[in-house]
């Protein structure tokens, strides 16, 4: 079977007091719309890990020292034609140096009719 791939869901880990920022952020730009609303997102807290090497400049923590950050997953998604905007504003406003960011392709519902 081909599947037409029209829209992706976007995943991306951020500190939680920088959610709210990035998450207006993307919805502004334009993801996050389902139907007939808009700013459709979900976020969960996780904990991430990190251990930045002798060249990285970490926002949170220490080079060469192992971290766990209290982190808020947020996913939304988002029309393939407003991917690159959406990133865009994503990484404008994340803070970390090399944000984790998942893009998976989604299947329309309608295509297994």
């Amino acid at each position: 079977m081909n599947f037409k791939v029209n829209k992706v869901k976007i995943v991306v880990t951020v500190p939680v007091n920088d959610l709210e920022n990035i998450r207006r952020a993307v919805c502004e730009a334009g993801a996050g719309i389902i139907g007939e609303y808009s700013y459709c997102t979900f976020s969960s807290r996780v904990t991430g890990t990190f251990l930045p090497n002798e060249y990285a400049h970490p926002y949170i923590g220490e080079v060469k020292k192992l971290e766990y950050v209290d982190e808020e997953k947020l996913e939304f998604i988002c029309e393939v034609d407003k991917v690159k905007k959406v990133l865009e504003q994503l990484r404008a406003k994340h803070p970390y140096e090399e944000p984790g960011i998942d893009i998976i392709p989604l299947i329309d519902e309608k295509e297994f009719y």
